[in-house]
């Protein structure tokens, strides 16, 4: 019996002691082959071959280790995703400190290095990739000094998506494509969860700490991703560290003494389930998304082995996580955005579309400043007016309303400075004036939206946070504007959106943390509110903005489910059937990214030409990227998501 086998069997003894019993390695310890032995950093290929880096270069090899290309280069943090001709690559240039993208075509045996990223600003100490749900790939690029930014790759294209801030000397990290969620060991502290998601707020998670916080020993170093799950070494690579997220936990389910590695990747031995797509890839031949994967997942450490001057594989038997029942919601891309608010923060809320009376191409969309007022703006997103008239909140606007024998467009707005319904009237141009502020006696105005009744004349419904509704008429009196309170009623909880079917003379509403309600918008003849969609596993809180989308053949109720970032779409009326839910992602052609946290919302079926030629929808975008920026909205072309719903 070899030193070498001898030495692998007593290691083998050693990891089953160490290792908790579900998760204990399996089978014998195997060096890998041939130049491979090399080797700083590895990546194992989907065809079976190798992808090394060393002092000489990036190099290609096939599956016994025999090299196919090379690229010469001084190059560190290598991570790799499946691509249809092989791999994706990266490497970190060493002298440039530029990060490098390599296809690696295994087909032809060849290495492409792709337009490089530019020359940043400040030393990058790791970099990683990362694969969105819209299977757009993303880098992510961290400073020293906690300094990084994310990146989008879109052929050639490099385009900043954000900045953030992340721990200093975060010598590694890694992606779980499937979780969206970026990996960062900090050397001294641990190893760090955050979302990948460019959109929305983010947050960290502690997965694993150094004393006396936690285990490590030194705290964080190189890190691999499994199912569910990652491997992590400690700062000085002694141990091994299996950890897995159980209800929202990091919980460490394993260790294993590995003797001083100083790197670590992952390879998936067992094939996904038929039908699976791409997903968490690190270095892993088989790159199935959790879903896909396998009851028992036979993952294969692979780490360097100093004695040998080799790479070991080592078997790991990994429980695969719970299968995701839910399919991802589709994806749409925006057609348009409007120009950022002249305020940072949360400033932009609620859209409202106006149609122009004659040239529909030249209808207006209007949108509060929550910090400053009413802007409104063309089809193409471009400003052309701004009232400041305060910390408006919501708007809604009806058009052709017959008041005292005149006829009117009107939009109708909340003023939270000081708790005001304010009326705007709106010319045959699309021009925009304030018309009338009427006192509302409530304590924290909120939301709004119109009622144009049957029978004639406007109808306005706002409301408190307490809950509180209050239903008015509009009218003319003496040549001026008008209020009359009709009704009052409330829900249980804050509200904010709202929106009338003026056809049925029906009221839906949202209270933001149970659902949906429907009630009647006619004050003479009140009925019980009726939920007709609770916040579920289709609609996730808050419940915000609402509109109504008029179809030739159905009417449908869009609803913003902001803690998902989604957009719920359901019939209009009983039984108010689910028709689906979709997302909105990047257009990376237009530089237009996708949307989150959206509060307000409004949607038209009218023609206004090209792309909106079935109507378009208007969203409010909670965070502006790609690059970073203040809030805006975005505009949709309606026949995106009824092609994506299969909707009439």
């Amino acid at each position: 019996m070899s030193k070498h086998t001898i030495k692998s069997a007593v290691g083998a003894a050693l990891l089953s002691i160490l290792a908790t019993p579900s998760y204990a390695t399996t089978g014998t310890i195997q060096a890998t082959p041939g130049a491979t032995a090399r080797a700083q950093e590895l990546a194992a290929l989907p065809d079976g071959g190798w992808l090394t880096l060393d002092k000489q270069g990036l190099h290609l090899l096939d599956a016994a280790g025999k090299e196919r290309a090379v690229l010469a280069m001084r190059a560190k943090q290598l991570d790799v995703r499946s691509h249809t001709d092989g791999a994706l690559a990266m490497v970190l240039d060493a002298n440039t400190d530029r990060a490098q993208i390599i296809v690696v075509d295994t087909k032809t045996g060849q290495l492409r290095q792709q337009a490089p990223l530019p020359a940043p600003t400040y030393g990058i100490e790791s970099a990683c990739l990362f694969r969105d749900q819209q299977q757009l790939d993303h880098l992510f690029l961290i400073g020293k000094d906690g300094q990084a930014e994310q990146w989008v790759l879109h052929g050639e294209q490099r385009q900043l998506v954000r900045k953030l801030a992340l721990p200093p000397h975060v010598k590694h990290c890694r992606v779980d494509d499937a979780s969206q969620t970026l990996f960062a060991s900090e050397s001294n502290v641990g190893l760090w969860a955050y979302d990948a998601d460019a959109e929305g707020m983010g947050g960290r998670q502690p997965v694993a700490l150094r004393a006396p916080y936690g285990k490590l020993e030194g705290g964080a170093g190189a890190l691999a991703v499994l199912p569910g799950g990652v491997a992590l070494l400690d700062a000085k690579g002694k141990t091994l560290h299996l950890l897995r997220q159980r209800d929202g936990v990091w919980q460490a389910v394993g260790r294993q003494s590995v003797g001083g590695a100083k790197q670590l990747a992952v390879r998936l031995a067992a094939a996904p389930a038929a039908g699976a797509g791409a997903g968490s890839s690190t270095g892993a031949s088989a790159s199935a998304s959790a879903s896909a994967t396998p009851p028992r997942a036979q993952a294969q450490l692979l780490l360097p082995d100093d004695a040998a001057k080799s790479w070991q594989i080592r078997p790991l038997a990994w429980p695969a996580p719970k299968a995701v029942v839910a399919a991802p919601l589709p994806i749409i891309e925006p057609r348009a955005q409007t120009e950022p608010m002249a305020r940072p923060g949360d400033a932009a809320d609620d859209p409202a579309i106006w149609l122009h009376p004659t040239d529909r191409s030249a209808s207006r969309v209007l949108g509060t400043n929550k910090k400053q007022g009413l802007l409104v703006y063309d089809l193409q997103g471009k400003q052309l007016q701004l009232l400041e008239v305060g910390r408006l909140n919501n708007v809604d606007l009806r058009q052709n309303v017959l008041l005292d024998q005149q006829r009117f467009d009107l939009a109708v707005a909340t003023q939270r400075d000081d708790n005001t319904l304010v009326l705007f009237n709106i010319d045959p141009a699309g021009q925009v004036s304030e018309a009338a502020r009427f006192p509302t006696g409530l304590d924290k105005i909120y939301g709004i939206c119109s009622y144009q009744p049957s029978a004639g004349g406007l109808e306005v419904f706002i409301n408190d946070k307490d809950g509180t509704f209050l239903q008015y008429r509009i009218g003319r009196q003496d040549g001026r504007f008008a209020s009359t309170l009709l009704r009052k009623f409330k829900v249980a909880s804050q509200p904010e959106g709202c929106v009338a079917d003026d056809r049925n003379a029906r009221l839906y509403l949202g209270e933001e943390k149970r659902g949906v309600w429907v009630t009647s918008a006619d004050a003479a003849k009140p009925d019980a509110l009726t939920m007709a969609l609770p916040v579920g596993p289709h609609l996730t809180a808050d419940v915000e903005g609402m509109a109504l989308y008029h179809g030739a053949k159905a009417d449908y109720l869009v609803v913003s489910s902001q803690g998902s970032n989604s957009y719920v779409v359901l019939d209009a009326l009983p039984p108010y059937k689910m028709r689906g839910a979709f997302r909105i992602g990047f257009n990376l052609a237009a530089g237009i990214d996708g949307t989150s946290e959206t509060d307000g919302l409004d949607v038209t079926s009218a023609n206004l030409g090209g792309a909106y030629a079935k109507g378009m929808l208007v969203v409010q975008d909670g965070y502006k990227r790609l690059p970073d920026g203040a809030q805006n909205f975005k505009y949709v072309a309606w026949d995106d998501v009824a092609r994506a719903l299969k909707l009439d």
